[in-house]
């Protein structure tokens, strides 16, 4: 679960392109804090101390109390805007989160037991179908990832949304379609592999049982050169 991690922030004075070049050339983010019943918020974060969050993974899912001059204000990372050059933070935006509060949060998927999976072993493959899933989560109970254990899954199998062991109040929000996240299939050189077999299997017998009405097999001629043999004397 995501743990509340304090962020220090501080007002921002005038909205627009301006205030906000300012802020970046003294090392700070603009930002901007919205939701509940509250009027939008400008802000900047210190642009140091903001990466090492965003760094540390999650972020999107990370809950943040800011700290403004010891107001404190509990949020939810909503957008991160990266400089498409140095890929450091350039404006970020927050979401307040009252007591009880739900959000919708896309959630990664994670795969564990790779290593042990009997269809893996026979040299399936894993197939992915959802990288990440749309979840409705309490404030308070945001899970990090969505664990995926496929350790004892073989080819063919598949694991879907509804066999997943969820956090109490944390619901999907994908309904009414294909709720598949992953499944192990055969890999071509298996499936090759597997119709080899099969076809070595079938051939003994198809050899050995004669098709119905087929003539006996007709006796071996004899050998080049060899002398016919001597018809019986008359007697």
């Amino acid at each position: 679960m995501s743990k509340v991690q304090e962020l220090k922030i501080e007002a921002r004075t005038g909205r627009g392109k301006g205030p906000s070049y300012q802020a970046r050339q003294k090392g700070l983010v603009p930002g901007v804090i919205y939701g509940g019943d509250a009027e939008p918020e400008t802000i900047n974060v210190d642009g140091h101390a903001l990466w090492l969050k965003v760094s540390a993974g999650h972020f999107l899912t990370t809950l943040l109390m800011l700290n403004l001059d010891g107001r404190k204000t509990r949020v939810i990372p909503r957008a991160l805007q990266l400089d498409p050059v140095g890929d450091h933070p350039v404006h970020v935006d927050f979401m307040r989160l009252a007591d009880g509060a739900q959000v919708k949060l896309e959630i990664p998927v994670h795969f564990r037991g790779q290593d042990i999976s009997p269809g893996l072993k026979k040299g399936g493959v894993l197939n992915i179908a959802r990288h990440a899933v749309v979840m409705l989560c309490p404030a308070d109970k945001i899970p990090n990832t969505v664990e995926v254990d496929v350790s004892k899954l073989d080819i063919n199998a598949s694991v879907h949304l509804e066999d997943l062991a969820l956090p109490e109040g944390v619901k999907p929000i994908l309904r009414g379609r294909d709720t598949t996240i992953c499944s192990i299939v055969a890999s071509t050189t298996v499936r090759e592999e597997q119709k080899a077999a099969a076809a070595a299997a079938t051939a003994p017998a198809a050899e050995a049982a004669p098709a119905e009405g087929a003539a006996p097999a007709a006796a071996a001629a004899p050998a080049a050169g060899a002398k016919p043999a001597a018809a019986p004397a008359k007697k």
